[in-house]
């Protein structure tokens, strides 16, 4: 059984897909831009900004399945230039213990919808 998660406070998807699903316990992500959800435009402003605004719409989603960075046991970064690794990294560590933080990967790619900086996604246990 699964459960649809979507929130009014995260971008609406630009694709054939939803924000999140919750099944067996489990909230799995999609993959988050820093599209800003009131004026559905992506942040370019800095690196750090867009990163925050990815962070803050993935916080959107975890509070509509009543969760919260707390309970995100994997995260998956992507991002176009690796050069931005140290900057995306004090904005991330901003919103985990880090004693407590999660497993995660971060990859280097070619390049992101709607040109993008960084795309984040994870996966969140309800009972931790």
């Amino acid at each position: 059984m699964k459960k649809i998660i979507n929130s009014k406070n995260a971008p609406s998807p630009i694709g054939p897909y939803n924000q999140a699903i919750l099944s067996q316990g489990f909230l799995y992500t999609s993959g988050q831009i820093a599209i800003n959800p009131e004026i559905g435009q992506i942040e370019f402003d800095n690196i750090e900004s867009e990163t925050k605004r990815v962070m803050e719409n993935l916080k959107a989603i975890l509070e509509a399945a009543n969760l919260g960075f707390s309970n995100v046991i994997k995260v998956s970064i992507f991002i176009s230039n690796m050069d931005n690794f140290s900057k995306i990294n004090e904005v991330y560590a901003t919103y985990f213990d880090e004693k407590e933080a999660p497993a995660r990967e971060t990859v280097q790619v070619a390049k992101l919808p709607k040109n993008a900086n960084v795309e984040i996604s994870l996966i969140a246990v309800e009972n931790i």
